[in-house]
């Protein structure tokens, strides 16, 4: 009888690659949904921010304490590299501990029940097999590792080091063995998108992996995740818009808008580069822009906070994430004076939020009678009765989902590419109907 394996991968989408090269390096195991029938449990840690590393403890905290006996306890990933020797000390439930460094090396680590603590950053590319998850349609792509930026909160080159980036070509073999095993679709993931291949001197990586993926024409749809703002320049922008794969999909983090806080928090580029780069997005047919907001970094005015809501209000993203700001040892804002307390960074959010949820819900009733290409993967998990969709420009998980009551086509339906006309929209669910299957 083979061994049970349960597996938890938490943080980004990054994170979720290396989690399937661990899969497919103990791909003899038998995977578990249930913790207690685990022989070998592995929690791949994210600690990005003071959540993520809380989340990261109590997951391993409540997995040892649900574990059978005799399993093994593995922590992998971010926070186990940046806290190895606290885990080591503070934290006897775990057996294993190793960082970003050894993803490709899990089953030895396995066979001789001990961690590894190396100094390179593992960067999966075509030659690490891996168990795709959650999807028989989509997959991600790793770009690059690390990041040259120097953003005052973030603590990622901490602990990740400096960009590496793959060659266009291995990233081309990766989407041609993927393609071979079924999967269509890809998001293309890196700390910092628009800088790939920047650290080999190719100021036009990102141009030129596009047009070699429209030359492949092994894709038939991709999307680029994570564009930094002064990397991003109106030429790239038009190659997104004019490739025949990639979406017009444009996930820019911008964390604020005001000249004096993009200052602060060390973003290298102005505040009208912003706006430019944002207008130029918007006003690309059929795009759909996502960004990033911090509230609450350290002496972050009301004035300023007052600045970025305004301009909230008038840009209207398609889809907005915000954050907290999170004191981050070793980086410069930790050692900033003025930090912002937690009931007015609470506060601000709020504020925020509210804007962010009126816009939500007209977005979502403007789409009411429109026609969408979608891929839909299954059932959705908001109940049997419903198919699960997405729109082509729409990354996975993130960015919503559309709910299929009604199919108009013969032959019911399987994993794949449809046009779909959205009929309604009800208590934040939109709602369409299946009326043709695409090629």
């Amino acid at each position: 009888m083979k061994n049970k394996l349960h597996l938890i991968s938490l943080g980004c989408t990054k994170n979720l690659v290396d989690s399937e090269v661990m899969l497919g390096r103990l791909r003899e195991y038998e995977l578990t949904d249930e913790v207690s029938e685990a022989d070998v449990i592995i929690i791949n840690t994210c600690g990005f921010i003071s959540a993520a590393k809380q989340e990261s403890i109590n997951t391993i905290l409540e997995a040892s304490s649900k574990r059978k006996e005799g399993a093994l306890l593995v922590a992998s990933g971010c926070l186990s590299q940046r806290y190895h020797r606290e885990l080591l000390e503070e934290m006897p439930e775990i057996d294993i501990i190793t960082g970003v460094g050894d993803y490709d090396k899990i089953d030895l680590m396995i066979a001789k029940r001990q961690g590894m603590q190396t100094h390179r950053v593992f960067l999966a590319d075509e030659h690490h097999e891996r168990i795709i998850t959650g999807s028989s349609i989509h997959a991600y792509v790793k770009l690059s590792e690390g990041c040259n930026q120097s953003c005052s909160f973030c603590s990622i080159p901490s602990f990740k080091g400096k960009l590496r980036s793959r060659q266009i070509d291995s990233v081309l073999k990766e989407v041609e063995n993927l393609s071979k095993r079924g999967y269509q679709d890809f998001s293309f993931v890196a700390q910092d998108s628009s800088s790939y291949l920047r650290d080999c001197g190719e100021r036009e990586g990102l141009i030129k992996l596009i047009e070699a993926l429209d030359q492949q024409s092994l894709a038939r749809s991709a999307r680029i995740l994570y564009l930094y703002p002064s990397t991003t320049d109106l030429k790239l922008i038009e190659t997104i818009a004019n490739s025949k794969i990639v979406q017009n999909y444009f996930d820019m983090p911008i964390q604020h808008i005001s000249q004096s806080m993009l200052t602060r928090m060390k973003r290298g580029v102005s505040r009208e580069k912003h706006i430019e780069l944002l207008k130029a997005m918007r006003d690309i047919p059929n795009a759909f822009v996502r960004t990033t907001l911090i509230v609450g970094h350290p002496q972050e005015s009301e004035e300023e906070f007052e600045e970025l809501c305004e301009f909230i209000k008038e840009f209207r993203f398609d889809a907005i994430n915000v954050f907290a700001y999170s004191s981050e040892e070793g980086t410069s804002a930790h050692m900033m004076d003025g930090h912002i307390a937690p009931k007015v960074i609470n506060s601000r959010i709020k504020t925020l939020n509210k804007i962010i949820l009126s816009q939500q819900k007209a977005r979502k009733k403007s789409m009411l009678g429109k026609v969408l290409p979608v891929i839909i993967e299954g059932k959705s998990e908001v109940s049997e009765y419903f198919y699960s969709a997405r729109a082509l420009s729409w990354a996975p998980q993130i960015d919503g989902e559309i709910l299929i009551n009604e199919v108009e086509i013969d032959g019911g339906i399987d994993a794949g590419y449809y046009e779909v006309k959205i009929t309604q929209v009800k208590e934040g669910y939109v709602f369409g109907s299946v009326i043709a299957r695409l090629g």
